[in-house]
């Protein structure tokens, strides 16, 4: 027993070595409505964690305080690795915007700090239950007059009475929307007002063309418990479904007032990996636009450069909603392969400016490309200067070691060429009375001269586009990517 207790002690005191200090802050929302509570919850992981008395926070009051812990262990890589955290969570209703401070937190001896956190207050707009009804919906939309590319951000409210019994789950239908593209509104606030439990649901619009477009309303069926009907325990069952929808919505497209490639406010950076690279190694661009507004429709146009292979992967585009307002991230690259020097042109883009209704111009950044020659090639090319003629590839001189397989050759015996012709004039004639069949290698063209053949192409086909990534995922070094063999000669036999 005794030698149980040390090894005992001793996985505990390797376990505490394994710990690994941190503190963490959330909260459970950062946008709410004013008169709803806010949670700010604090994580410390360690053996012992010492929090500071938080009795207000930016001037509100702590409504209350709860404390939890936790313990878990696991196997990572063949070690025991342990967490113990500590929990506490302070509850406050704010009634303006609040700035949630750094708190210290000592763990073990040693001092943490979280990191600060801004908390949005906002008014609801959702209209109030009229008539005692069950639940409604209502959709309204922050402006209903805006131009082709502008974005607006249409909400959804789902305001469910208080005390109101559910036995099924809501079955909700969104609304449509012509003439937009349609991106989820970020964050779904929910909340009490009033006598009703509020659900937001947001939807981010982005104008196509011009025009006046309806909004379809959005449905809502709910199975609400029938409490007519009980059990022989007194408990409800059966159920009483009701329907719903919301009002329709009219929007007003304008034109542009002058055309352009962009409409927002978009900043645009562009990086390069190398401007002086060896003969066929890529040169990686890549173009990133950033800012207010939707890109999910922009298209970069291709790079086409004499005496260059370019290689392009599918943009990535990424959308948020900050404060109402379309946010939008467009990231694509580029890789260009050459034997000479080259140079990639710089793009203009022409940019609508929602602050003042402005034309302006986005400038993606050109760049010259220097090709390293190697020292033979620089020298072939400073002879055939001098020399004033154009080199071309020749066959290698005969050296010594000729002679002798010459020699070799010669002395073969008259009669095994007499046998060898005899034999191969029989395997001729048995050759010409067998089937036909063709003849197919295990890889009949090289990855790199199939993907230059293919490349051109890609705009033909969408198999010929797929092939053409897979392509270049492998020249690139992801040996994880599969080629059908079969399905890539067929695609280079039709374009070379």
């Amino acid at each position: 027993m005794q030698n149980l207790g040390k090894v005992l002690w001793i996985i505990t005191l390797s376990l505490q070595w394994l710990w690994s200090a941190s503190v963490e802050a959330t909260v459970s929302s950062t946008e709410v409505v004013s008169g709803n509570a806010v949670q700010l919850r604090i994580k410390a992981v360690g053996d012992d964690a010492v929090f500071p008395d938080i009795q207000r926070i930016d001037g509100h009051k702590i409504e209350g305080t709860h404390s939890g812990s936790s313990s878990s262990y696991s196997f990572i890589n063949g070690e025991m690795k342990s967490e113990h955290a500590t929990t506490k969570t302070f509850t406050f209703v704010p009634t303006k915007d609040v700035n949630i401070p750094s708190y210290e937190i000592e763990i073990d001896g040693k001092v943490y700090k979280t990191d600060p956190i801004k908390v949005t207050v906002i008014k609801s707009n959702a209209p109030v239950g009229q008539n005692g009804d069950l639940f409604s919906l209502q959709m309204q939309a922050n402006k209903t007059r805006v131009m082709v590319g502008e974005s607006l951000m249409v909400t959804v409210y789902f305001s469910l009475k208080n005390g109101v019994r559910l036995s099924q789950d809501i079955q909700y239908t969104q609304p449509t929307f012509p003439g937009f593209i349609v991106t989820e509104g970020g964050e779904q606030n929910a909340y009490i007002k009033g006598n009703y439990q509020v659900q937001e649901v947001r939807y981010m619009l982005t104008a196509q063309e011009e025009g006046n477009f309806t909004a379809t309303p959005a449905h809502a069926r709910v199975g609400i418990a029938d409490g007519s009907r009980r059990d022989i325990f007194g408990m409800t069952f059966g159920t009483t479904w009701k329907q719903a929808a919301s009002n329709t919505l009219e929007i007003e497209v304008l034109p542009q007032p002058k055309e352009s490639d962009l409409v927002g406010d978009f900043t645009v950076e562009t990086t390069i990996d190398a401007q002086e690279v060896k003969a066929n190694k890529p040169v990686n661009l890549t173009v990133k636009l950033e800012g207010k507004g939707n890109l999910e429709s922009f298209e970069f146009p291709k790079y086409e450069i004499d005496g260059v292979t370019v290689y392009s992967d599918e943009a990535k585009v990424e959308t948020k909603v900050v404060d109402g307002e379309i946010y939008s991230t467009y990231s694509k690259s580029f890789a260009f392969i050459a034997e000479e020097d080259f140079t990639i042109p710089e793009r203009h883009f022409s940019m609508l400016s929602l602050k003042d209704r402005q034309i302006k111009t986005v400038k993606v950044n050109g760049y010259a490309v220097t090709i390293k020659k190697t020292k033979s090639a620089a020298a072939t090319a400073e002879t055939a200067q001098m020399h004033g003629v154009v080199q071309t590839k020749t066959e290698p001189a005969a050296t010594e070691t000729t002679a002798p397989k010459q020699a070799e050759v010669k002395s073969v015996a008259w009669w095994m060429l007499a046998v060898a012709f005899g034999s191969g004039a029989l395997f001729m004639m048995v050759l010409q009375r067998l089937p036909r069949f063709k003849t197919r290698s295990a890889n009949p063209y090289k990855e790199s001269e199939a993907l230059k053949i293919l490349y051109t192409h890609m705009s033909e086909d969408p198999q010929v586009e797929a092939m053409v990534r897979k392509l270049y995922a492998r020249k690139n070094g992801d040996k994880s990517v599969e080629i059908d063999k079969k399905l890539l000669k067929e695609m280079v036999e039709k374009y070379r």
